[in-house]
């Protein structure tokens, strides 16, 4: 008996000892780290952010820590920037020490080669340079790209006007419109709102989407190497995801066998008479693995967060008539009732243009923006961050800042609108995140929102199936994405 006391005493003794020395080793490994929660073995903050809600949780702590701070997903430390301006010394004026792509534990698993949106360093920057060179020559942030962003917007309006004035939910349509954007670009295609395979694959990446943004997902965040052995939600991101990638490989193999090096159709045409010039590099960046993954980020961000968008936009408008009404009058002053929207329209429709990025900046779509890491070891506002340090770069605090915006948390026109009415830019407007991994479609993905909020607003008044007192349009989700909850809308015809 004795014996059997005497041993729990020495096992007590060494969990003790092995819990202290863990947190000796911890607090000294972090001492020139910036402040925040004590983390447990293996766990991190897991607790904190499990009772709080990651979002909540991340801001409270910038509430308590300040602007920096850092957090333990797991066992893996990551250091918050909070407000803009944190973020924009970190990604405008110090850019190249941050400009790398942090941890993100359900892409590395679908695409450990990288791509344009995972890769870093030589990788990246040949990747990027390319990419912009080759959508600037197929049309973005050119004039030439109105024709199919106007083409698909007809077909938006065709759609909606067959609904007859009855409730539709046109998420998955939206995402199957602003995905035929990206698809005439990277691969010369359009699908039909009616092709089931097409709209089955969408709809299955929103769903992946969703779980990465419940507990779910961020726990597989938190502990990829434990919860990929785990049964739960979390395992059908990667079943949600293949598809998608199935396809976009499939199309690559559709363009091997067709190309014509004197006649180079689309993105992917053009990324494959790149790999032949450089097949002799043993380190070109140029392989199938990257273009099968930057397709497929373009695919996920340029569908999935402007669909999102204008979905979000519309149940506003819904939300606020009196807000419609006065986009519905600037419209037929500025357009009309028959002539379809050009970009060159923007300069003269100042609420019109506010609207839409105060849209962004409240519907927030991607409060969390994506991981960064540090490109060598840096010293910022004091603290020490080791090379390859995790950088999360919270823009939902730059969208919700007050020396930027009067009312950050209220849905305000104004904020992008002087005394007179005209338009004025915001420093805080930071949804496409800054420096040099901003997105590369913001200026695509602007004048698509312009395009298809005048097109639809221009032949239909917006209506719930609700009284506007009961129509709730708070996200579903937040984490990953905020995601808003599913309504029908009334398409009107107006005449």
């Amino acid at each position: 008996m004795m014996d059997q006391q005497n041993l729990m005493v020495v096992l007590v003794g060494v969990v003790t000892f092995v819990i202290a020395l863990y947190y000796w080793k911890h607090v000294w490994e972090r001492r020139k780290m910036p402040p925040g929660p004590l983390p447990l073995p293996i766990l991190g903050n897991l607790p904190q952010i499990y009772s709080a809600g990651l979002m909540p949780c991340l801001t409270k702590l910038a509430e308590k820590f300040g602007p920096i701070y850092t957090i333990y997903f797991g066992a893996r430390p990551t250091v918050v920037l909070t407000g803009y301006q944190t973020i924009k010394e970190a990604l405008v004026e110090l850019g190249d020490l941050f400009v790398n792509r942090g941890t993100l534990p359900v892409f590395d698993r679908l695409y450990p080669s990288g791509g344009l949106g995972l890769s870093n360093d030589e990788t990246w920057t040949q990747l990027r340079q390319f990419s912009l060179m080759t959508l600037k020559d197929f049309g973005m942030g050119k004039k030439s790209l109105e024709e199919p962003l106007l083409e698909e917007a007809r077909h938006l309006i065709t759609y909606f006007k067959n609904t007859n004035g009855q409730p539709v939910d046109p998420s998955s349509t939206l995402m199957c419109a602003t995905s035929n954007i990206i698809a005439n670009l990277v691969e010369d295609t359009r699908y039909n709102y009616d092709d089931k395979k097409w709209t089955k694959i969408l709809q299955d990446s929103h769903e992946a989407f969703h779980i990465m943004s419940s507990i779910w997902g961020q726990l597989y965040d938190m502990l990829p190497n434990i919860m990929q052995y785990v049964p739960g939600p979390h395992q059908k991101i990667f079943t949600l995801l293949k598809p998608l990638k199935h396809t976009i490989e499939e199309s690559v193999r559709r363009h091997q066998k067709s190309l014509d090096p004197a006649c180079p159709r689309n993105y992917i045409d053009c990324f494959l008479l790149r790999m032949k010039q450089e097949e002799k590099n043993p380190k070109t960046a140029f392989i199938v693995p990257n273009l099968v993954s930057t397709v497929f980020d373009m695919f996920l961000g340029g569908s999935e967060s402007t669909a999102v968008t204008v979905n979000y936009g519309l149940l506003m408008l819904i939300k606020h008539p009196e807000i419609q009404a006065k986009v519905l009058k600037e419209i037929d002053q500025v357009i009309g009732m028959e002539r379809e929207p050009r970009a060159d329209d923007r300069s003269h429709m100042p609420y019109t243009n506010a609207l839409l990025h105060e849209i962004q900046r409240y519907c927030d779509v991607f409060p969390m923006g994506f991981i960064r890491s540090t490109t060598r070891d840096v010293t910022f506002h004091g603290y020490f961050l080791p090379k390859g340090t995790d950088v999360l770069t919270l823009l939902t605090t730059v969208l919700r800042d007050s020396t930027q915006f009067e009312k950050p948390e209220e849905f305000n026109v104004n904020h992008f609108l002087d005394e007179k009415g005209n338009f004025r830019k915001n420093n805080g407007f930071m949804p496409f995140s800054a420096g040099k991994r901003a997105c590369v479609a913001e200026s695509l993905v602007r004048l698509e929102l312009f395009i298809f909020f005048t097109m639809i607003l221009q032949k239909f008044t917006l209506k719930a199936t609700v009284d506007t007192k009961d129509f709730d349009i708070s996200p579903t989700e937040s984490g990953v994405e905020n995601l808003p909850p599913a309504h029908k809308i009334l398409f009107i015809a107006r005449t």
